[in-house]
């Protein structure tokens, strides 16, 4: 049973996905937050699955509670819910340690899958839409360089250091967008090798998924945006 957590400050945005949720059997609703704060607290309480989180509420916003509650190491993963696919608002979640992000005006079953995916650790957002909405918002990334300000190394950089050449590789190419299957084609590799390359890029960067792995490719230096 995946529990779930509602953070929106509109009653019947949130009755509308109670009730949506609520018709599924392998999905619960643990609570309902009005805002960032209560989504805090509720979420240090209730430690659901997975939030969905607004991104514009009164008070404390969608994004620092996001920030606040990813930092805390807590297991609860969040999924961004925004008006437009490419708003800086989404791209602001993502970098806040959401999970992924969808559009309110996503399909019943879109919405389901999401938290379902999300829910397995998965990210929401395909690869190549997480590329069109970084390099949309390339200008938002922070200077990664040296106090002189000259542009430090990725080789430089603490948490890819651990890295294998391969495993560098490959996160330069996720950070382009390609998928597995496209990854294990044009490397010459099984899809089942580069899953545990992925996977193990994962635990060495300290990502929490593939989301915030394509996240640390472009703030490190190591995919430029287009």
């Amino acid at each position: 049973m995946t529990t779930v957590l509602i953070a929106d400050d509109q009653p019947l945005q949130r009755f509308g996905f109670r009730m949506l949720l609520e018709s599924q059997d392998d999905m619960t609703v643990v609570g309902e937050a009005a805002n960032g704060s209560e989504a805090i607290r509720m979420t240090a309480e209730l430690h659901p699955d997975v939030i969905l989180m607004d991104v514009r509420m009164p008070g404390l916003d969608g994004i620092e509670a996001t920030r606040r509650i990813t930092t805390t190491g807590d297991r609860t993963r969040v999924l961004i819910l925004t008006t437009f696919d490419l708003d800086e608002y989404a791209y602001a979640g993502l970098r806040a340690g959401a999970s992924g992000f969808l559009v309110k005006d996503a399909q019943p079953e879109e919405l389901l899958s999401g938290i379902r995916a999300v829910a397995t650790g998965d990210a929401v957002v395909a690869p190549s839409l997480t590329r069109r909405l970084l390099d949309a918002y390339a200008h938002h990334l922070p200077m990664q360089g040296r106090s002189d300000g000259q542009e430090a190394s990725p080789l430089e950089h603490p948490r890819l250091s651990p890295l294998t050449d391969r495993e560098r590789e490959i996160l330069s190419v996720i950070g382009k967008g390609w998928t597995n299957t496209e990854i294990a084609t044009r490397l010459h590799l099984a899809e089942s090798t580069v899953k545990t390359h992925v996977g193990r890029i994962l635990a060495k960067t300290g990502s929490r998924d593939r989301i915030q792995a394509v996240i640390l490719a472009y703030d490190t230096g190591l995919v430029q945006p287009s």
